[in-house]
């Protein structure tokens, strides 16, 4: 039936553009192949073919690989000796060779052979890559970054290995080598998680929180020690400061430090600044103090039993401060702990005993080592990031004579241990962090040895310094963890020289 209504227009519906088409990208599917459980077939023997050979063997070493080529280089040769499942055959390639071949590299100068052998793998379904030719590979080699079980692969398409090269040096530099240790942690952690699949999802996310996101996301375990570390801290803090209270400090010695309160800054100044020197570089606190101090004409004596004594609560503040970042390599810090502590303690005992006269022997020979670790390191910074470290044996050994020459010496630990770390090839933000922790331990047996057998004096020295190295000890813990590598690596040898010259000025 009509009706006189008019039918409501349809309200316009705004359409949106189409989307434009994305633009060109890596479809490359990244896989990890089990290389050892393949037959490797490389035609060509030259340089490229020894390049192959290196990448092969170097990332799956038990792989069998058959060489062919009409000559092989003495340096491929080397190569394939080291490594029992290489066979050379020196002779041109022949169609047989396909037979006995799961995956296929080829090596030479020759493009027309390249396309012969890339068509006849073709017919038989074998993976091929050709050296310098992306169109006629089916699939490319990676730019690999090895942190122990991690193994990173970069790959830029076949358009630029070089980029892909420089892109695995700034990550070799970036991530630090103590990864390998989280993975063999995390695997442990793994096997020992109980209940159902989502529980253990949620339990591994909690635990590599604080890896992804840092301390603000710490799991239970870590705030648990973090409480440990700090009562342990505030612990020790107050039982020096009650001793010191109960022995030294009277009313008249308040009104004076009241009176001097501008030379008391002073000292606040020079701990500031030494504690900045030490929690960035890991070393140095003991040099700039006795530099600045005696400077103010203050005596040997003065200067050494004041800066022991206000090292344990810098180094304190510093070790707590380097763990709640994260700088600790918790690994490292058991094996220096309690060779570093024996060694502090016996050094204590014998300068005690002995005087400061056999320690003035043996303060320059190790500062004539230390003048030249120091250059070695300041040569490292500036080498390229790609070469292996080296293994620290004898890690607690080192800590020893550290901690020894620390109390016997007048100074060493930061020089000896750290410089020594960080010149095998050690992530300087970890060795600074760990040794700093460990120092405090180190200052404290030292100090509370030398306390017990010598009493303390100068505590308006010690005031200045241990406030100023306390105000210190956040800000370098933070900025040890975001200077640049290279810079760091010339900051510590600059400072090892300077130790070892101070060392030395007697002599010269």
């Amino acid at each position: 039936m009509p009706t006189n209504n008019p039918t409501p227009a349809t309200p316009a519906v705004a359409t949106l553009p189409p989307e434009p088409p994305p633009p060109a990208a890596n479809h490359l599917f990244p896989i990890f192949l089990k290389l050892d459980t393949m037959r490797v077939l490389l035609v060509g023997g030259g340089n490229v073919g020894l390049e192959k050979l290196g990448a092969i063997l170097r990332n799956s070493p038990e792989t069998a690989v058959t060489v062919v080529a009409p000559h092989i280089r003495p340096e491929l040769r080397e190569l394939a000796a080291r490594h029992p499942k290489v066979q050379l055959h020196e002779r041109p390639y022949q169609d047989s060779d396909l037979d006995s071949a799961d995956i296929l590299f080829l090596a030479t100068d020759d493009v027309a052979l390249h396309r012969y052998i890339g068509s006849a793998a073709a017919a038989r379904h074998l993976l091929t890559n050709v050296a310098d030719t992306p169109a006629l590979c089916d699939f490319y080699l990676s730019s690999v970054l090895q942190k122990g079980d991690l193994k990173i692969a970069i790959s830029t398409n076949g358009k630029s290995p070089t980029i892909g090269k420089r892109l695995r040096e700034v990550l070799a530099e970036v991530l630090p080598a103590e990864l390998a240790t989280v993975l063999g942690q995390m695997t442990v952690i793994r096997s020992r998680l109980q209940g159902d699949f989502a529980e253990k999802v949620k339990s591994l996310n909690a635990v590599t929180a604080e890896l992804a996101n840092g301390p603000a996301y710490e799991t239970p375990a870590t705030a648990y020690w973090r409480r440990v570390a700090t009562a342990a801290l505030f612990t020790f803090a107050v039982f020096i400061l009650l001793n010191i209270l109960s022995y030294y400090f009277t009313p008249a010695q308040v009104w004076q430090l009241a009176r001097s309160s501008g030379m008391f800054y002073t000292f606040v100044a020079v701990g500031f600044v030494a504690q900045m020197v030490d929690g960035v570089l890991g070393m140095g606190y003991g040099v700039v103090s006795a530099i600045s101090l005696m400077s103010l004409g203050l005596s040997p004596v003065s200067v050494s039993a004041s800066i022991h004594t206000a090292e344990v609560f810098a180094s304190g503040a510093s070790g707590y401060h380097h763990y709640r970042f994260g700088n600790v390599n918790k690994r490292l810090f058991r094996v220096l702990l309690l060779p570093g502590i024996a060694g502090s303690v016996s050094g204590a005992f014998l300068l005690v005993h002995f005087g400061e006269t056999y320690a003035g022997y043996i303060k320059p020979v190790l500062a004539v080592y230390l003048l030249l670790l120091g250059l070695r390191i300041i040569a490292k910074a500036f080498r390229k990031a790609s070469q292996q470290r080296k293994k620290v044996k004898n890690a607690g050994w080192l800590a020893g004579a550290g901690g020894f020459l620390d109390s016997f010496g007048g100074g060493g630990w930061g020089p000896l241990v750290t410089s020594t770390l960080i010149a095998n090839g050690r992530t300087p933000q970890f060795v600074i962090g760990t040794v700093s922790l460990v120092e405090f331990f180190v200052t404290f047996a030292s100090a509370f040895t030398f306390f017990t057998m010598r009493g303390l004096s100068h505590w308006q020295i010690v005031a200045g310094l241990i406030v100023g190295g306390v105000a210190a000890a956040p800000i370098a813990a933070k900025l040890a963890g975001r200077l640049p590598t290279r810079w760091m690596f010339v900051g510590v040898g600059l400072m090892v020289i300077v130790w070892s010259l101070w060392a030395l000025r007697k002599l010269l």
